[in-house]
């Protein structure tokens, strides 16, 4: 309610009638304000700006005239609630860019953000939504369905940031329902899309592989046919590179085409042949340790120096691996090395960076090796974990010769 005003219209125009007219007559005209505020009860300041206004909106002086000055006022205010429903709707701009009206659990969300800056009644007025509206579903008691969703949603964050945070919904999905949590698929869907959830995305990077001079007659006996029987009979091995703060650092990958797992890795701040010599050396303990033989394994990989080098190509030769190279300057001939490289860029590197170093990247390539092969859903081995794949390969050969060929296929 608006403070009462001080004198009363009646009283202002009567006393500025007066006034006026005294100060017409030269006679009475000397010290006319003063003595009509006495006989009246009016400051006499307060009298003489009625008086000067009076004579502005009769044109007898220059100024800002009252039906002026309450134009302006009207402008200024409708300015004032333009620029405020402005605001609103930039504030607003992330859920209303659809077109269609946003549910009403995000209005309300919206508003309780926002009240303190803009008040309730303005943003309901520019959203277009009744305030009873707003009142009734801020008090309202959840609902099952929110209830649930809740729920839930807190499962999914915990599944995709314990994964790296590179899962995206079908791997979510599918990890949900292997711990035994039921839920649809749209649900997860929709559920991650509203907590802002993604899976990474893959972006393409420079070749960093360095062919070597001279022939090779080593011939492709891949064929791009990236598919295996079983476990260690056809490795894959690339190189790749990540900047750091201390300058470029590589790494190198063997990896079994059966089961994706990663059997040996290494990174160093050089592409010297030891690179990928220790990462095979790695490969091959990992398997001969266990009891695994490597005759007739078929080991694949590009035309770089590294793996052209004698020491590499004996060592091959000393596990009875025999050697198989893409053509030059192809990388589709080594397309499942270059697809894991591109998984590592994504979920590790661009995820996890910036690196300050060779010692902190290490660190982090051992854990990323260790969730990849043990915990991580892969999609062309049936959304399971490679060493999962491999304990189950070999569980099927132990119950039947031939329970390797009853495995999921690998096209």
């Amino acid at each position: 309610m608006p403070a009462p005003r001080k004198y009363p219209d009646e009283l202002r125009e009567r006393a500025t009638r007066m006034a006026v007219e005294a100060r017409r007559d030269p006679a009475t005209r000397p010290g006319a304000l003063a003595r009509v505020g006495n006989q009246l009860g009016i400051n006499h300041e307060t009298l003489r700006n009625w008086v000067t206004q009076a004579e502005i909106d009769g044109g007898q002086r220059p100024g800002t005239t009252t039906d002026q000055a309450q134009r302006l006022a009207e402008l200024e205010r409708e300015n004032r609630e333009l620029r405020r429903a402005n605001a609103i709707l930039k504030s607003a701009s992330g859920f209303l860019r659809g077109g269609a009206r946003p549910p009403t659990e995000q209005v309300v969300a919206f508003i309780d953000a926002h009240k303190q800056e803009f008040g309730v009644e303005p943003i309901c007025e520019v959203l277009q939504v009744a305030p009873s509206t707003y009142y009734a579903a801020r008090d309202r008691p959840p609902s099952a369905r929110q209830v649930g969703d809740a729920a839930v949603t807190e499962e999914i964050r915990r599944v995709h940031e314990d994964n790296y945070g590179v899962y995206g919904v079908r791997k979510v999905h599918a990890e949900l329902n292997r711990q035994g949590r039921a839920v649809a698929r749209c649900t997860v869907h929709r559920l991650m899309r509203a907590a802002g959830l993604r899976g990474a995305a893959r972006a393409r990077t420079p070749r960093t592989t360095r062919c070597a001079p001279g022939p090779d007659t080593r011939p492709d006996l891949v064929g791009r046919s990236f598919t295996a029987e079983g476990p260690d009979r056809l490795w894959v091995a690339d190189i790749t590179y990540i900047r750091t703060f201390s300058g470029w650092c590589y790494a190198a990958f063997v990896i079994d085409v059966f089961s994706r797992r990663v059997v040996g890795w290494q990174v160093s701040r050089s592409l010297h042949t030891e690179l990928a010599l220790d990462a095979l050396e790695m490969a091959v303990w990992n398997r001969e340790h266990v009891g695994h033989r490597l005759d007739g394994l078929v080991h694949h990989s590009d035309r770089g120096a590294q793996y052209l080098a004698v020491r590499y190509t004996r060592r091959l030769a000393e596990a009875g691996a025999v050697c198989s190279v893409g053509s030059r300057g192809d990388s589709y001939d080594n397309a499942l090395a270059e697809a894991f490289n591109s998984l590592f860029k994504a979920e590790l590197v661009r995820n996890k960076g910036p690196w300050t170093g060779l010692e902190e990247l290490e660190i982090a390539v051992a854990e990323y090796v260790d969730w990849f092969n043990h915990r991580r859903l892969h999609g062309e081995i049936g959304l399971v974990p490679p060493a999962e794949f491999e304990a189950y390969f070999y569980q099927r050969q132990e119950a039947s010769p031939e329970g390797g060929a009853l495995l999921p296929s690998l096209q």
